[in-house]
């Protein structure tokens, strides 16, 4: 089973131990990854995926956060879209 769902939002900044950018999912594309993910999950609540910026695709994983998902945007793909903190993202992202 899988799911594919495009949305946007804004990429931004998270400096924990690991400092990471990410976009929040939308409850409505959430919801429906929720459905899913006891499919899917490796564990911790994480879900694998594949995510397109652009012209840029790479794999990782959802992070689970607060009851929807958080989606980490690797150095690469921010580089090679030219995609800074603050700006709105356009993902396609395959889950499953």
């Amino acid at each position: 089973m899988s799911l594919q769902l495009q949305f946007s939002g804004p990429l931004f900044h998270w400096a924990g131990p690991a400092p990471h950018y990410f976009v929040a999912v939308p409850e409505t594309e959430a919801a429906a990854i929720r459905d899913l993910s006891r499919l899917v999950t490796y564990g911790w609540g994480m879900i694998p995926a594949q995510v397109q910026i652009g012209q840029t695709t790479f794999k990782t994983s959802l992070f689970p956060k607060e009851g929807g998902y958080l989606v980490p945007v690797k150095v690469a793909a921010r580089r090679a879209e030219g995609v800074e903190e603050g700006q709105t993202v356009t993902l396609t992202l395959n889950v499953g």
